[in-house]
């Protein structure tokens, strides 16, 4: 069984996904980044683009961002506000 950790992924008064996942990627500001578990901590702003998700169970979500964002890892959990 894949690792996973727990990610959200939140605007102001929604949040769009919540749970555990296998991986996410992300647009990042200097370049497409993709966060496994237990990945190193750090934040990172984003630009639009697509934000994929690996859900630890079903199928891969995707969800089209058209605003800046921020990413934050740490303690093997992910959130990304936009």
């Amino acid at each position: 069984m894949a690792k996973t950790f727990h990610l959200t992924v939140a605007r102001v008064g929604q949040n769009l996904f919540e749970g555990q996942a296998k991986s996410v990627t992300v647009p990042g500001a200097e370049g497409v980044l993709t966060i496994l578990a237990e990945h190193e901590a750090f934040v990172s702003p984003l630009k639009p683009g697509t934000i994929r998700i690996e859900p630890a169970e079903g199928e891969e979500i995707t969800i089209v961002i058209e605003e800046n964002g921020i990413v934050e890892v740490s303690s093997n959990q992910a959130t990304v506000l936009l």
